[in-house]
């Protein structure tokens, strides 16, 4: 069989094998392309955090993915649902609201109105 045995985060750290350079070499290419969507989308300081929320999920891992770059993917996804969630506690909280001094009320134009005789 031609399976990899898993890999523990801590002594891929610290290994200098080919097979574990390789394995670097792929998650340092999933990490930048993750890091630079979400400064796209959505800013430095957002990827910052992206990024340390990346390398948080990596070290949670049991073992490390495989060799393909397909495999790495499960720690994208898991930063990005980070991220999602950072962004929709921002969008959930309430915006502080000034009281209004001004009591007219502005008629609103609309297309919708009905003429003098409303609903015939």
């Amino acid at each position: 069989m031609n399976e990899r045995q898993p890999i523990l985060f801590d002594e891929w750290k610290t290994s200098l094998s080919p097979a574990d350079a390789y394995l670097m070499v792929i998650a340092e290419r999933e990490l930048g392309a993750f890091i630079r969507a979400v400064t796209e989308l959505f800013g430095p300081e957002q990827a910052r955090l992206a990024g340390e929320d990346w390398i948080d999920e990596l070290e949670l891992m049991d073992a490390l993915p495989g060799p393909t770059r397909r495999d790495w993917g499960s720690v994208t996804i898991a930063a990005a649902a980070q991220l999602a969630r950072r962004l929709n506690t921002d969008v959930d909280r309430p915006t502080p609201r000034v009281a209004s001094t001004d009591t007219k009320v502005s008629p609103i134009p609309s297309s919708n109105c009905f003429g003098p005789t409303g609903l015939a």
